[in-house]
């Protein structure tokens, strides 16, 4: 029967009445905080490009879980900033390692919380890339570079490949690096690995290496679909991982692909992933759909740096409800299909809900 015996305003008169039939709800316990540990103590240093996220020295991270766990936000998973970089990314798999100490900080200091772990190699290459690099130079090309430069530009351009170098990130060699990344997390007490470098293999050889090492039990959470994406560029700044050279699209995925998207998620379960990745979200929202019709996994979503500084951005020039947008945001990203959202409003969310 149509209108005017069905009116489907009946049942948004009141916030009462729609709280009663909503479809899609929102929870602390669905958010997961994303986390900057860098060295020192008392260190708490806003990121200029994501007002409101900062880089926290270990101390300053447990006392942030600790207020955050007790919203109600249940997760949160770390980046490192380390000391010192290098082209093997020691920093990533040094027991001592910002996020190894970071963890066990956590771990020890705050009940009840899941910690995870991104497993990547950027912030910890000295070039920046999510793999190791191998670099192959047309020499003489290259001198026929060097005869054209300005002297002062030579210095400059010696922490990069030349010019005319052709570079591979090689993907093998740097699955032995990730799953001893993975381990070294495992044994300082994080809950969940979660490899976001998009190295074909990485989740098999990350399994076999936590089996191998004891850690049958600790589940993986794979950046299934990660896409290479111009929205990541406040993370960058944040982790200070941004490439000295090229960029990653050989590894990221097209933004053009959604069957691909597929095909990448469905090997990573092959591999023994339990849960799934979709990132960025509000531009993928089709891809965290098509995920959650075909697979039956936890899948998150992952609201990245750009998602987060644009809606900061335009609230601080005031051309939009900036709680209303968050929350909104937030729903969407639910409504697609996310079982869990990494975001950086999750204690702000948390305090809404409550």
């Amino acid at each position: 029967m149509a209108f005017p015996a069905n009116r489907l305003r009946r049942l948004r008169q009141s916030e009462t009445l729609r709280a009663l039939v909503r479809e899609t709800r929102l929870t602390p316990e669905s958010l997961v905080y994303p986390l900057f540990v860098c060295p020192g103590t008392g260190i708490r240093k806003e990121v200029r490009s994501m007002p409101g996220v900062f880089n926290l020295s270990v101390d300053e991270a447990v006392m942030e879980v600790r207020e955050t766990r007790a919203l109600g936000v249940s997760s949160v998973i770390l980046f490192g900033l380390p000391e010192k970089k290098d082209e093997v990314a020691t920093g990533a798999w040094a027991e001592d390692g910002i996020v190894q100490r970071a963890a066990r900080a956590i771990k020890s200091e705050v009940r009840d919380v899941v910690v995870m772990g991104d497993v990547c190699l950027c912030e910890y290459m000295s070039h920046g890339h999510c793999g190791v690099v191998k670099v192959k130079v047309n020499e003489k090309a290259n001198e026929k570079v060097k005869e054209k430069a300005e002297p002062q530009s030579l210095g400059a351009a010696a922490a990069a490949p030349p010019a005319t170098a052709e570079y591979e990130i090689v993907n093998d060699a740097t699955l032995e690096l990730l799953a001893r990344t993975s381990v070294s997390l495992a044994r300082s007490r994080v809950d969940i690995i979660a490899p976001s470098d998009m190295m074909d293999g990485r989740v098999g050889a990350i399994r076999v290496a936590l089996d191998q090492a004891g850690f049958e039990n600790t589940p993986i959470l794979s950046y299934a679909a990660k896409f290479s994406s111009g929205f990541y560029g406040p993370f960058r700044e944040a982790a200070d991982s941004a490439p000295q050279f090229g960029d990653r699209r050989s590894y990221q995925m097209d933004p053009a692909n959604i069957r691909e998207a597929m095909r990448e998620i469905e090997l990573d379960i092959e591999e023994g992933a339990d849960m799934i990745m979709v990132k960025p979200a509000m531009p993928y929202l089709d891809v965290i759909a098509a995920a959650r019709d075909r697979f039956d996994l936890p899948l998150a979503a992952y609201q990245v740096s750009g998602e987060y500084a644009m809606i900061e951005a335009a609230a601080r020039n005031q051309w939009i409800d900036r709680e209303r947008v968050m929350m909104e945001s937030l729903l969407c990203i639910r409504r697609a299909g996310a079982s869990m959202i990494l975001t950086y409003y999750a204690k702000e969310a948390a305090k809404l809900l409550a």
